[in-house]
């Protein structure tokens, strides 16, 4: 069992290059760039495993700052639990110490789910995690809704946000990066009950 001096390892699930960063599957890099620059850290390449990590500390000075690693993993979105994994176990961070950020369709747009365990929902980066770790880790699920018509899951999650929803996203990133400190700082009912919308 963990306690309040393990490390926390915050996972902003992704795929990696230019052509993929503004893509609704990219929300999760999104909210761990703005995590990074409010640590006052940048991206390093890991020595251990393909991603970019930034360690730095979250929440107030003192006893109740929390040692934090955040992570981008380089390896295309299907391919995350084994950087995640790899950087999990060099850290020795226990597994529900590991926050996942991810898009999520079951949500409209712009809401917000923690939740501790659970299914992956056809998510190929969380389906990744689960299978190199189990499934007992934190997720903030980041609303994207379903794609209109008769538009595929696949071609819906690659495309950027549409114009409607950019006024609104560097708004909701910020809210997404506050639900990620007030989980590690007064946990997860209290996360839950802010946050869940």
């Amino acid at each position: 069992m963990s306690d309040a001096t393990d490390p926390w390892l915050i996972v902003g699930l992704g795929n990696p290059g230019p052509d993929y960063a503004a893509n609704r599957h990219n929300v999760g890099f999104m909210v761990a760039d703005l995590l990074a620059t409010r640590t006052g850290g940048k991206f390093k390449r890991a020595q251990k495993a393909q991603a970019q990590v930034v360690e730095g500390r979250m929440g107030p000075p003192g006893p109740a700052s929390r040692r934090v690693i955040l992570v981008k993993p380089m390896s295309y979105m299907n391919l995350s639990g084994g950087p995640v994994t790899a950087l999990r176990d060099f850290y020795k961070v226990p597994t529900d110490h590991v926050v996942a950020v991810h898009d999520e369709l079951d949500v409209d747009y712009g809401m917000l789910r923690l939740k501790l365990g659970g299914g992956d929902n056809g998510h190929n980066g969380l389906k990744s995690m689960t299978k190199a770790m189990g499934p007992d880790y934190h997720r903030v699920r980041f609303g994207i809704g379903r794609p209109p018509g008769r538009m595929q899951v696949a071609d819906f999650v690659l495309k950027d946000f549409s114009s409607t929803e950019r006024k609104e996203l560097a708004f909701l990133v910020d809210r997404a990066a506050d639900s990620v400190e007030c989980l590690l700082a007064e946990g997860l009912e209290r996360a839950q009950s802010a946050y869940n919308s």
